[in-house]
């Protein structure tokens, strides 16, 4: 009876310890952190805490990335990108950096990228990307490669109807979809 007594009471210690230790596992502030604040220092707070929560996962930090490069903290963006394509980066990381650049009109930096993206992609696996690289080359002038990417698009999909939205945003103009 004794062991069956230390064993339930052992068991029962661990328990509340593991209960303990994830009671006391850290929480992310929610909205305290940016309640209050004017807009600037609550953006900056927000991007803060989505950096962390981001870890090391490279669409996450390039979503952070944009949104520092966008706003104006080129450095803080850029230093973001560059540590997502200093490591192994895959060539959706190369399209993802190139659209960021693009949305803040560094178009040399932004078709640097779509064309690693297309180098990488030699067997024209992904439609998708080469639908809205095309879009973006129609949107900066560059009609021939424009159309090029698209027919490479739609000869692999042809009833894709995001790609037909892509070329429309392109022609007109528009930016992106998301």
């Amino acid at each position: 009876m004794k062991t069956g007594l230390a064993a339930a009471l052992a068991a029962a210690s661990m328990l509340l310890g593991v209960g303990v230790g994830y009671a006391a596992k850290d929480k992310s502030p929610g909205m305290d952190i940016m309640r209050g604040k004017p807009a600037r220092e609550a953006g900056l707070a927000a991007l803060a805490q989505a950096e962390k929560l981001a870890g090391s996962g490279s669409w996450e930090l390039l979503g952070v990335a944009r949104v520092y490069y966008i706003s104006g903290d080129k450095a803080k963006g850029q230093a973001l990108i560059d540590r997502v394509l200093g490591g192994k980066a895959e060539p959706s990381d190369w399209q993802r950096a190139g659209a960021i650049y693009a949305e803040a009109g560094d178009n040399a930096s932004a078709e640097q990228m779509f064309q690693k993206v297309l180098a990488a992609d030699k067997k024209m696996k992904d439609d998708t990307g080469r639908a809205e690289i095309g879009a973006w080359y129609l949107r900066t002038g560059k009609r021939d490669t424009g159309e090029e990417l698209l027919t490479q698009a739609l000869t692999k999909n042809p009833d894709e109807m995001w790609h037909y939205v892509r070329a429309a945003e392109g022609y007109l103009g528009l930016p992106p979809g998301r």
